[in-house]
């Protein structure tokens, strides 16, 4: 039995024509300065995850099943009720961060925020360059 693949699968969307079509101003303009951030943090070129995720680098990882694929290092979309940031380690871990970032809430690798102004940018960079280290 061949494995699954991921759903969700790079593609050749362009990143800027995606955020530049997101309706909502005050969102698009969130996505575009995060998306300048993760560039420069990363060191990477954006690349679309699926429909609307935008990605930074890439990683291979494999469960202790055997089932192995790979996956962004970090990147973000936006929702319809908030931003979503995507990390490639359980947030749990960075809980000092955590505790300085501002107003948001977590997932597993997730994390959510209503407005990029509702963080501190300086503590969102340490988590992004946290993401990037875990992976080099």
């Amino acid at each position: 039995m061949a494995a699954a693949e991921n759903k969700t699968q790079p593609t050749t969307v362009n990143p800027a024509d995606f955020i530049a079509a997101i309706p909502d101003e005050h969102r698009r303009a969130d996505c575009a300065a995060l998306n300048a951030i993760m560039r420069e943090v990363t060191g990477q070129e954006p690349v679309m995850w699926g429909e609307n995720m935008v990605g930074f680098g890439k990683y291979t990882y494999k469960y202790a099943s055997g089932r192995s694929g790979e996956w962004l290092t970090t990147g973000f979309a936006p929702r319809k009720d908030n931003l979503t940031l995507y990390f490639c380690y359980y947030l749990e871990s960075q809980a000092a961060l955590l505790a300085k970032l501002g107003k948001h809430k977590v997932g597993k690798g997730c994390l959510y925020i209503k407005r990029l102004s509702d963080v501190d940018e300086g503590v969102l960079r340490q988590l992004i360059a946290a993401a990037v280290a875990e992976k080099a």
